[in-house]
């Protein structure tokens, strides 16, 4: 062993009086406080140690203080950027998370899918929406501009056990059915039993069929329920446009609480916009007109997972250039799938934040909206689509008993299209259906598995609820967490 030299030896610091203070001060000043890094890897690590030794305990065995310590730093972790940014719209979504159970479930998906970490191994793997809940089906435009049906939401894709997207959707309707339909017990278990069904008649026609490729939910074929939605989001473009977002001339977005024009920009959108029709191969002499960007404006307040992340929209003048038929894209800061280090790992890969929303898009909707794509925005990953006048969600408040089953039923379908199609657009190089079909027999003992599920996560998250309701009135979520020497 080599001596340690005279010049190499540390220096004492003197104990005495005012230089042990000098000292004391001197670390205070230079002691490095960091944020705390995002879990993502050890979450991984976990998965794979569950995956090998299913003993290994997982979050959702935490019970009491322990639990509600998880609960508040994965909300924490979750939102650590919008904290630290203090991003418009962060302190909102907090006080919405905190308004009902349903809106909580709806913006954790981290913190549910933490839960299910590792789950499922053995099953068959698909392209998996991730956030399945009632909410997250609706009427969207396709490539030709024509309304259709289907799952409306692909923050989270990303390849995972089929059985992952049932056991969220089941758990949702259970949520949205007690709280937004004011159900009693055995309905809620109908209504969530015909989601499950639907997407086992689904998976078995596709099967039979295999016509995922083409089919579409559409006004002339969708059940009644659904028929509803298309006649309640029908409405012209030049009333919406000037309705709810053009100026008085006409020639850009109006200022209001909800948009903040930024015509400062329209250049660099232009390149943006240009971008996303080089990546789709969309034509200059269509709807679209000449994909002339008029105006640029920022959203706020929108969505409830998403609120706190920068949202811009892309006024494009249309071919009458009257204000009559101008498109609106948006473009949405894309973030990591609440999903990702916490599936059993595969060898499907959907790409990265917004290349991988877009890819999602292409996969689960047949001839979908043609602006679905990726840009970089600010050095930040961003994913664009189509706003339209039909675009819209399902009013819960609106549905009877019997519709409510009849809608879970048309989301079970739609949900089982979106999956089969992993295997035509997607990555999969086998056919999904058959073996989806073999993992749910029997069917009875498959669903009565989900349906426990979702019951045992129902209970969870209200307690969740309770703890987090209970750690934002001591403002828990004010700041993200650091580390200190």
């Amino acid at each position: 062993m080599s001596k340690t030299t005279n010049a190499a030896k540390p220096k004492r610091t003197s104990t005495s009086g005012k230089g042990r203070a000098a000292s004391a001060k001197q670390q205070e000043a230079i002691a490095p406080v960091r944020n705390l890094e995002s879990r993502l890897e050890p979450y991984r690590e976990l998965c794979r140690a569950f995956v090998k030794y299913p003993c290994v305990m997982r979050p959702s065995a935490l019970t009491g203080f322990e639990r509600r310590l998880h609960v508040r730093d994965t909300i924490v972790e979750d939102h650590a950027v919008r904290i630290d940014e203090k991003a418009e719209g962060a302190s909102d979504k907090f006080e919405e998370l905190a308004d009902s159970l349903f809106s909580f479930f709806r913006g954790t998906s981290l913190l549910f899918h933490r839960d299910m970490l590792g789950e499922d191994e053995r099953m068959p793997t698909v392209l998996a929406l991730g956030d399945v809940h009632p909410e997250n089906f609706g009427i969207m435009p396709n490539a030709d501009n024509v309304p259709i049906f289907g799952v409306n939401d692909f923050d989270d894709v990303l390849y995972a056990p089929f059985t992952w997207d049932l056991k969220r959707g089941a758990t949702g309707f259970l949520i949205a059915s007690e709280e937004v339909g004011g159900h009693k017990k055995k309905l809620r278990k109908k209504i969530t039993r015909k989601f499950l069904e639907g997407y086992r008649e689904g998976i078995g026609f596709y099967a039979r069929h295999d016509k995922e490729a083409s089919q579409q939910m559409r006004a002339d074929n969708s059940p009644k329920v659904v028929k509803r939605m298309f006649r309640k989001a029908a409405k012209g473009r030049k009333e919406w446009l000037w309705d709810r977002y053009l100026n008085e001339n006409g020639r850009g977005f109006r200022a209001n609480e909800e948009l903040t024009p930024i015509s400062t920009r329209i250049p660099e959108f232009q390149g943006y916009v240009d971008e996303v029709a080089k990546q789709n191969g969309i034509s200059p002499d269509g709807r679209a007109g000449e994909l002339r960007v008029k105006d640029v404006c920022i959203r706020h307040g929108q969505g409830t997972a998403s609120l706190g992340l920068p949202r811009y929209y892309c006024l494009i003048e249309g071919p009458s250039k009257d204000a009559s038929d101008d498109l609106i894209v948006e473009f949405k800061r894309a973030r990591r799938s609440a999903l990702e280090g916490l599936v059993p790992e595969n060898d499907f890969f959907a790409g990265r934040e917004g290349e991988r929303i877009a890819h999602g898009q292409a996969v689960h909707l047949a001839n979908g909206d043609v602006f679905y794509g990726s840009v970089e925005i600010d050095g930040m990953s961003f994913m664009s689509r189509e706003r339209a006048p039909f675009r819209d969600d399902i009013d819960l408040d609106d549905l009877s008993d019997k519709s409510w089953k009849h809608y879970a039923h048309a989301c079970g379908l739609a949900l089982a299209q979106a999956h089969a199609r992993s295997d035509d657009a997607g990555e999969l190089d086998y056919r999904i259906e058959p073996r989806i079909l073999e993992a749910m027999e029997p069917d009875e003992l498959f669903i009565d598995d989900i349906l426990c599920f979702a019951r045992a996560a129902v209970k969870r998250l209200k307690s969740d609820h309770a703890y987090y309701k209970r750690d934002l009135k001591l403002g828990a979520f004010k700041m993200s967490q650091k580390r200190y020497r």
